[in-house]
């Protein structure tokens, strides 16, 4: 409960207060009133010489193609969250060019990875949805079957095998809400066809938790890593990973790649636009690992495994 309204209070704080703390806030909170940058965007989503492949829409929005299967996660489209952050960059795909999708998964309830407004926007282009427990709470009628899963629980949808795993976050989404929602956060390996990816949503750095993952996922082809935001770091290090932990999870995982999002999207912390991927170029280089990290622009795809 403590935790949960610290949260709550300090991202509603920095959010509203940014302009007052110092000269990066000032910055940020200037993006608040500019037109969201442009970015290049493909009409073709779907990739047929793929086998894995990911094309990242901003934030914790990623498109996955695994073979013939679809999967988005966090989707977010809206102009803003939470009525608060609004987008710095456009999403790296139009909505209606959004291919059906065989899964959405859900990480937790906060309003920049639960938006109910791209929800209604995609509902129709979704086949089914996973969330942690308790999430359909706070969803309206939805046209498609919604699984709620605890840590280490799976489903399979559309041939898909998706399986919660444990991860150090919160899961609340107005404050208050932390008091019971206290499961509502998750991360998921997603499989089929012998491919493997890993989507943790937010969290903080647990080397014990990846551990466990790497334990019952052995052979993971992809690491979807959050690496941001940095700063406040004696805030966020509680929930959020920098890029140097980051770096510190995709070696603990033991995956083929890794792939970093929520960074560069919304005004989010104090970090200064453009730091979290110059730091993890920097810490991939020094851990021996560059040529495994592959850092997306909005827009842009990328195939790991061809047919």
């Amino acid at each position: 409960m403590k935790r949960a309204l610290l949260a709550a209070v300090t991202s509603l704080a920095l959010a509203l207060s940014g302009c007052f703390v110092n000269d990066v806030l000032v910055r940020n909170t200037a993006l608040l009133f500019e037109a969201p940058m442009k970015v290049s965007k493909t009409d073709h989503p779907v990739r047929p010489e793929a086998r894995l492949a990911v094309l990242w829409v901003g934030h914790a929005t990623m498109l996955i193609q695994m073979d013939d299967r679809l999967v988005m996660t966090d989707p977010v489209f809206t102009s803003s969250v939470g009525q608060i952050q609004t987008r710095i960059v456009e999403p790296g795909l139009e909505v209606e060019k959004v291919p059906m999708l065989d899964a959405v998964v859900i990480s937790h309830m906060h309003y920049d990875h639960l938006s109910l407004g791209s929800v209604s926007l995609l509902e129709r282009k979704i086949r089914s949805m996973v969330m942690p427990m308790g999430g359909i709470a706070y969803l309206t009628d939805v046209p498609f079957p919604v699984d709620e899963l605890r840590s280490w629980q799976s489903v399979e949808r559309n041939g898909l095998r998706i399986t919660a795993v444990p991860v150090d976050h919160v899961g609340f989404r107005y404050g208050i809400d932390g008091a019971w929602m206290t499961t509502s956060f998750t991360g998921y390996v997603i499989e089929y066809h012998g491919l493997s990816v890993y989507f943790p949503g937010d969290t903080a750095y647990d080397a014990i938790r990846f551990a466990a993952v790497r334990e019952r996922f052995p052979n993971l082809d992809l690491a979807l890593l959050p690496i941001a935001p940095v700063e406040p770091r004696s805030f966020m290090r509680h929930t959020h990973l920098d890029p140097a932990e980051a770096i510190q999870a995709f070696s603990d995982l033991g995956a083929k790649a890794m792939v970093p999002l929520h960074f560069d999207t919304f005004v989010n912390g104090g970090d200064r636009f453009g730091t979290a991927p110059r730091l993890l170029r920097q810490s991939a280089k020094d851990a021996g690992l560059s040529d495994r990290v592959f850092i997306l622009k909005q827009g842009e795809q990328r195939v790991l495994i061809s047919k």
